[in-house]
C-alpha cells in the first residue's frame, strides 16, 4: 500500500492506499522541531493504532511546505518501506504544464491540489484549500496550472486580530447562531466564517470572471466544510484531493527513483 504524506505549516494529513481505494486517513500537528525518531515512531504508531503495519507500506509519496519536516522524512521514508520514496518538488514528473513566471517557487501542495483537481473534474478547474492560508490554484482549458491567490487563512487572520486588539481575547472557533452577533464572542466569530466566505466568493468570482468557459470549483483542507456551506461560489467539497494527487504522482514517478 502507498502512504502519502502532505505536510502543511499547521497539521500533516496522511492517506493509506490500496491501489486507488484510500483505506485509511490521519491528521496530526505539524512540529518543525520532530526529529528522525519521533516522525519514525510517530508514523509507526498511526497506522499500528487502526491495524496496519509497516509491512504493509510499499511506497511513500511525500509533500511538504515545512523544509525541517521535509528533511526528517526523506531519512524516515527508506526505514518505512523498501519500496519507491517520491518526494514532489522540482524536476517531478507531473504531466501538467506549469505556466507561471517562476515555477520552482510554487508550493508542492499548490501543484499536488492543480493536477488532482484536473485528473477529477477537468479543465478548467479551480481548487480552494482550507489550511494556515487559503490558496486559489488555477488550471486553465489547456489543462496548464497558471497560477492562483494566497490569502490568510482563517485561523490565521482571526488570531492576528486578537493579537493587535487590546480588549478583545482569544475565541474558541464555532459557528454563530446569526451574522448579527450578539456580543463580542459572536461579533468576531461572525466576522472571522463570514468575513472569510465573502473572501473566498470574492476571489473566486474573479478568477472565473477571467474564462470564457464553465469552470469546475472544488474545496478542499481542513476547515472546507465549515467554510464552504457559506460561501455561494464553490461547487464541490473533496477533502481528500492533496492525498489523491499524491497517488497520482507517485504512480508517475515510482519507476525513477
Amino acid at each position: 500500500m502507498l502512504l502519502a504524506i502532505d505536510v502543511g505549516n499547521t497539521q500533516i494529513a496522511l492517506g493509506l492506499f490500496d491501489d486507488d481505494d484510500l483505506v485509511g486517513h490521519w491528521r496530526v500537528s505539524t512540529d518543525p522541531n520532530m526529529t528522525f525518531d519521533e516522525a519514525r515512531w510517530q508514523l509507526v504508531g498511526i497506522l499500528g493504532a487502526d491495524g496496519f503495519s509497516q509491512e504493509d507500506i510499499s511506497g511513500v509519496s511525500i509533500s511538504s511546505v515545512v523544509p525541517a519536516i521535509t528533511s526528517a522524512l526523506r531519512r524516515v521514508a527508506p526505514h518505512l518501506t523498501t519500496g519507491a520514496v517520491v518526494v514532489v518538488e522540482p524536476g517531478v514528473k507531473t504531466g501538467m504544464s506549469i505556466d507561471i513566471d517562476n515555477p520552482r517557487e510554487v508550493g508542492a501542495d499548490r501543484i499536488v491540489n492543480a493536477l488532482a483537481a484536473r485528473q477529477k473534474y477537468g479543465a478548467p478547474v479551480v481548487v480552494v484549500d482550507f489550511g494556515t492560508s487559503t490558496n486559489f490554484d488555477v488550471v486553465n482549458a489547456d489543462g496548464a496550472y497558471v497560477g492562483g491567490s494566497i490569502a490568510a487563512g482563517l485561523e490565521v487572520s482571526t488570531n492576528a486580530l486578537i493579537s493587535r486588539a487590546a480588549a478583545l481575547r482569544t475565541v474558541e472557533f464555532s459557528i454563530p447562531r446569526s451574522v448579527i452577533g450578539r456580543g463580542t464572542v459572536e461579533a468576531i466569530q461572525s466576522g472571522s466564517l463570514y468575513g472569510h466566505a465573502g473572501l473566498v466568493d470574492g476571489i473566486m468570482e474573479r478568477i472565473v470572471a477571467e474564462f470564457d468557459e464553465p469552470v469546475a470549483r472544488v474545496a478542499t483542507g481542513g476547515l472546507a466544510s465549515t467554510i464552504v456551506p457559506h460561501c455561494s461560489s464553490v461547487e464541490t467539497v473533496d477533502p481528500y484531493l492533496t492525498l489523491e494527487g499524491l497517488r497520482m504522482i507517485f504512480e508517475r514517478n515510482q519507476d525513477d527513483v
